[in-house]
C-alpha cells in the first residue's frame, strides 16, 4: 500500500461504482467466515469417509501381517524342509511376486486417497486463500496494536492488556481458542516478510516457545516446525540490534541442522560484530510509523476506552429526550434521541430499526457484498486502512430499503432520494476489521463523489444493524470522544458547515472489531435537495 503524507483521506465511495468480487478476500467480511464453517464441515464428512475406509484396509493389512508372520515363527523356521514341499514354495514365490506388491502399492489405498482429495479440490474454491491467511494475521496484529493487546495473552486465548505493571482482562470470551506454535509461526512470518520486525519478534518468541514445549516434534499440519521459527525469529532479532540474542538462537538452530552453510555464515557474521570495536546497538522493538495516520495515539486512545471519554457527558448542554422533528409521523412514536457531541452535531436516535428490519437488511444485502474500497484520486481502490465488505441496496432492492429513507428523512427534514441521497450501502467488517480515521465528506473535487453531480455529501446517516462484545466504537478523532456500537441505533452528523465548508471535527474512524460481527448501514446526504430543508447562512463564516 503506498502510504499518503496527509493527516487525513477523503475517502468517499461512489454509489454506482461496480466493484468485481475477490476470491481472496474472505477476511475482509465476518460473513464470509461464517460461510466457511460449513465448508470445513463437508471436508470434515469427506475426512471422515477416508479414515473408514483406510481403517478397512488396515485391518486388511493387519490380517496380511499376521498371516506372513505366523508362516516365519511356525512354518519357516526348519532346516529348509518346509521349502522342499512345492506348494509352500510356490505361496511364497508369489507372495512376494504379487501379494507384497499389492499391498505396498495398494490401488485401494490410492482411491482412498484420491476421493479425499477430489472432495477437497470439489471445495478449493470456497477456501481461504493465502491473501486471506495473512489478512487475517495482519488483523491480529491490528487488534494487538489498537488495543495494547499482549502477545503471550492472545497466545493462550486471552484478551489482556498491562496496566499498571499487571495484566488486565480486556475482554473474557466465551470460546477460547489457545494458538498453537504453527499458529503463531505462520503471523510472524507474515509480519517477517513485511519486514516488520517489531511484530515479527513477538510472534516468532511464542512460537519458539510452543514448538520447544513439544519437543520439536513435527505434526503434519503444521506449516513450520522449530527450526522454522529459530531461523526466522534469529534474524529478526538481528535487524532489531540485538546481535547476541540473534547469534544464540542461530547456535540452537545448528544443533538441528549443523550443515546449513546459510546459518553457518550468520554464526560467523553475528561474531565478527560482537568482537568489533562497535558493536550495533539493540535499538529494541520500535513499533512501525504509519505515515497516514498521524492522530494514531488518540485515535487508538478513544478505541480503546470502546465508549465516549468520561468528561464528554459532564457537558451539561448534552442531553436525551424524546424526537419528533415536528414530523406528524413521529407525534404518536417519538425516538428517543441521545445528544452526543454539539461541535460537531451528532446525535445517536435508539431503537432505530427493529429486528426483523435488520435481518431483512442484512439478507438482501449478502449477496452483493464486495470488497469495500476508498477513494485513490478519482479511481477507487482497496486497502489495508478499510477492512470491510459492503453492498449498495436501492430503494427498489425491497420495501425496507423504501421505509428506512422515509424514517430517515423524517428524523432529519432532510431529502435523501437518489441522487440527492446515496443508495443505502450496507458494511461487514472482517477480522479485526476496521475504517482508519477518514472524512465523509469529499476534500478533492477530483473526488468521486461530486460525479453524482448533487455537491458533496453535508450529513452522514449511519445504522448499526449489530451489536459486538468488544471494539468496533466510532471515534470521532478531533472532538475526542468515541461512541459505542449500540444495536438498532443510528448515528447523525453533519458533515459541512452552512456555508459548504468541510466540518475538520468530523473527522471519525471505525475502531476494530475485536471481538462480534458488526453490520452497518451508511445513508450519505448531499447538499443539492436540500435548499429548503437546510438552509445556507448569510454569515459566511458559519
Amino acid at each position: 500500500m503506498n502510504c499518503l503524507p496527509r493527516v487525513y483521506f477523503s475517502w468517499a465511495l461512489l454509489t454506482v461504482a461496480v466493484i468485481p468480487a475477490s476470491s481472496g478476500e474472505m477476511y475482509t467480511s465476518l460473513l464470509n467466515v461464517k460461510q466457511a464453517i460449513s465448508v470445513e464441515r463437508k471436508l470434515i464428512d469427506y475426512l471422515r469417509t477416508y479414515i473408514d475406509q483406510e481403517l478397512e484396509r488396515l485391518e486388511d493389512i493387519k490380517r496380511f501381517y499376521v498371516k506372513v508372520s505366523d508362516l516365519h515363527t511356525e512354518l519357516y523356521k526348519g532346516p529348509g524342509t518346509a521349502m522342499a514341499n512345492p506348494l509352500v514354495a510356490f505361496t511364497l514365490i508369489k507372495r512376494l511376486h504379487s501379494e507384497w506388491l499389492n499391498v505396498v502399492y495398494s490401488n485401494e489405498a490410492l482411491e482412498n486417497a484420491q476421493a479425499l482429495r477430489s472432495g477437497y479440490e470439489d471445495k478449493e474454491a470456497d477456501l481461504p486463500k493465502l491473501e486471506d491467511l495473512q489478512g487475517a494475521a495482519k488483523g491480529l496484529m491490528r487488534l494487538q496494536d489498537v488495543y495494547a493487546l499482549q502477545v503471550t495473552s492472545l497466545v493462550r486465548g486471552r484478551f489482556q492488556r498491562v496496566s499498571n505493571g499487571k495484566p488486565i482482562d480486556i475482554y473474557m470470551p466465551t470460546v477460547s481458542v489457545p494458538l498453537s506454535g504453527d499458529d503463531c509461526f505462520l503471523v510472524g512470518k507474515v509480519a517477517y516478510e513485511q519486514e516488520d520486525y517489531y511484530h515479527s519478534v513477538q510472534w516468532l518468541e511464542e512460537s519458539v516457545r510452543l514448538f520447544r514445549g513439544t519437543g520439536g516434534e513435527w505434526s503434519p499440519e503444521n506449516e513450520g516446525t522449530l527450526e522454522d521459527a529459530l531461523d526466522h525469529l534469529a534474524f529478526s532479532h538481528f535487524k532489531t540490534g540485538n546481535v547476541s540474542y540473534a547469534l544464540s538462537l542461530s547456535q540452537e538452530l545448528l544443533h538441528y541442522d549443523p550443515m546449513n552453510g546459510r546459518v553457518l555464515q550468520n554464526v560467523e557474521k553475528y561474531e565478527k560484530l560482537l568482537v568489533a570495536a562497535s558493536p550495533p546497538r539493540v535499538s529494541g522493538l520500535r513499533r512501525p510509523t504509519t505515515k497516514h495516520v498521524r492522530t494514531r495515539d488518540t485515535y487508538e486512545r478513544l478505541c480503546q476506552t470502546q465508549g465516549s471519554q468520561p468528561m464528554h457527558f459532564e457537558n451539561p448542554r448534552l442531553f436525551c429526550d424524546y424526537f419528533t422533528n415536528d414530523n406528524p409521523g413521529l407525534l404518536l412514536l417519538p425516538v428517543r434521541r441521545e445528544v452526543l457531541s454539539l461541535q460537531p452535531y451528532v446525535v445517536l436516535y435508539h431503537n432505530f430499526i427493529t429486528d426483523t428490519e435488520t435481518e431483512d437488511v442484512k439478507r438482501i444485502a449478502q449477496q452483493g457484498l464486495t470488497r469495500s474500497v476508498v477513494a485513490a484520486g478519482e479511481k477507487q481502490a482497496t486497502a489495508d486502512y478499510r477492512i470491510s465488505k459492503s453492498a449498495w441496496l436501492k430503494d427498489s432492492a425491497h420495501s425496507i430499503v423504501g421505509k428506512l429513507d422515509q424514517r430517515i428523512s423524517m428524523l432529519t427534514g432532510l431529502n435523501v432520494k437518489h441522487p440527492y441521497g446515496e443508495y443505502l450501502q450496507v458494511v461487514n467488517y472482517g477480522i479485526g476489521g476496521h475504517y482508519e480515521p477518514h472524512f465523509d465528506h469529499a476534500t478533492s473535487p477530483s473526488s468521486p463523489v461530486f460525479k453524482l453531480k448533487t455537491g458533496n455529501r453535508v450529513a452522514t446517516f449511519m445504522i448499526y444493524l449489530s451489536s459486538v462484545e468488544a471494539g468496533g466504537s466510532t471515534a470521532f478523532i478531533y472532538a475526542n470522544f468515541s461512541a459505542p456500537v449500540v444495536e438498532k441505533a443510528a448515528i447523525f452528523w453533519w458533515n459541512l458547515h452552512r456555508n459548504g465548508q468541510g466540518d475538520v471535527d468530523t473527522l471519525h474512524a471505525g475502531c476494530p472489531v475485536l471481538i462480534g460481527d458488526k453490520w452497518v448501514a451508511n445513508k450519505w446526504i448531499h447538499e443539492y435537495g436540500q435548499e429548503f430543508q437546510h438552509r445556507c447562512s448569510l454569515n459566511p463564516e458559519e
